[in-house]
C-alpha cells in the first residue's frame, strides 16, 4: 500500500496518515517457523540434494 504526502500537509493530516500506516502493519501475523519443523521427510540425502537443485541453474 502507498500513501501519497502532498506538499503543504498540515502536522495533523501527516500525523492521522502515519497512524494509519502503523496500525495497518502490527495487524500482520508473524510467521512461526517452528510449525513447519521436521514435516519435510526426503528419501535422498540432504547434502545430494542441495548440490542437485543448485547444479540446475547451470
Amino acid at each position: 500500500m502507498a500513501t501519497i504526502l502532498k506538499k503543504g500537509s498540515s502536522k495533523k493530516t501527516l500525523k492521522t496518515l502515519i497512524k494509519k500506516a502503523s496500525s495497518k502493519r502490527l495487524v500482520k501475523k508473524e510467521l512461526d517457523a517452528h510449525k513447519y519443523c521436521g514435516t519435510v521427510t526426503f528419501k535422498e540425502d540432504a547434502l545430494v540434494l542441495q548440490k542437485k537443485w543448485r547444479d540446475e541453474w547451470k
